[in-house]
């Protein structure tokens, strides 16, 4: 009998130390950016962590720890033209202008274009209206340079220009969204994906406006509602937003610059911890924030890494 108690509890000993269970002991921990959204006419909201109703990270309940504004936090800005859009973007150009002239202080910002599968930036980051404006031209060169504009996204997720710890990422996509690559319709697009994953472990929030650009396949219906609904997988993915009015080119950006400075200004960082298998890693996102007369827009997957006791 006391041999029998003695196998138990080296066995629970043992089971207790397997690389299974220590793994399901790990903590980890992640922020969110999330987007608290009036649904009247008021500019702002307040929202707090006694909000946050439920939270999970891959199916696991996570703890928030930290719930703030992040409206004071600093924002790098990146517009990110698809190369196809050429000349006929270039009724935009006076919005352009004004949205750079009226940014926040605690804004920088840089355009970028979308050339043979890179996302080249027309200089770094800066607050200065005349240096970003600098930087503004029309996209030039051959239809379809841009190769698949989801490659664009990875290329500067990979390569932010910026190390700025407590910056927010934030990412303006102008195009059609169509992956000239993978033409037909697919949630699992391997280029979306890598796009959605780059931009999550770079931290950065994508939005977009549709632009219907000149490339072969804008003729056709099916491919234009197949890039809107790439580019919004994207964008809920990453908790940012898609401006679109069907499959027609806006009159004016004003009204979708207008509410992306809405958006920027009814932003919270949410910092959590959770269950996981230990690695640095990108995963499903579940929260439920109840705020009275507000929208939330969470993004659906983030970034988490060991927290940090478990790191020293």
């Amino acid at each position: 009998m006391k041999h029998s108690r003695f196998f138990l509890a080296t066995a629970a000993v043992i089971l207790l130390t397997s690389p299974a269970a220590f793994a399901q002991n790990k903590t980890a921990q992640g922020r969110a950016l999330v987007t608290v959204m009036p649904k009247g006419k008021e500019q702002t909201v307040v929202a707090s962590q006694q909000d946050v109703k439920m939270l999970k990270f891959d199916g696991k309940n996570g703890q928030v720890t930290s719930f703030a504004s992040a409206r004071n936090r600093p924002v790098e800005l990146v517009i990110l033209m698809d190369s196809d859009t050429r000349t006929s973007v270039g009724t935009q150009m006076s919005d352009f202008t004004d949205f750079v002239k009226e940014l926040p202080n605690n804004t920088k910002m840089t355009f970028g274009y979308m050339i043979n599968g890179r996302a080249m930036l027309s200089g770094p980051f800066s607050s200065d209206p005349q240096q970003i404006l600098k930087g503004l031209h029309l996209p030039a060169g051959p239809i379809g340079m841009e190769a698949s504009p989801y490659f664009c996204i990875s290329d500067l997720a990979r390569n932010w220009p910026s190390r700025d710890p407590n910056a927010r990422r934030e990412v303006v996509v102008i195009g059609d969204g169509i992956d000239d690559y993978y033409v037909h319709y697919d949630p699992e697009d391997p280029y979306v994906l890598a796009a959605i994953h780059d931009s999550i472990r770079s931290g950065i929030t994508i939005y977009f406006i549709y632009w219907k650009d000149q490339g072969r396949l804008d003729q056709f219906g099916w491919a234009q509602m197949d890039g809107q609904n790439l580019m919004a997988e994207v964008t809920e993915a990453t908790g940012g937003y898609s401006f679109w009015e069907g499959f027609g080119n806006p009159v004016s950006f004003d009204p979708y610059f207008k509410g992306l400075r809405r958006r920027l200004a009814n932003q919270y960082s949410v910092y959590f911890t959770a269950p996981f298998d230990g690695r640095a890693q990108v995963g499903s996102l579940r929260m439920k924030l109840e705020v009275p007369g507000a929208k939330v827009e969470a993004p659906e997957q983030v970034f988490v890494f060991p927290a940090q006791h478990q790191s020293q």
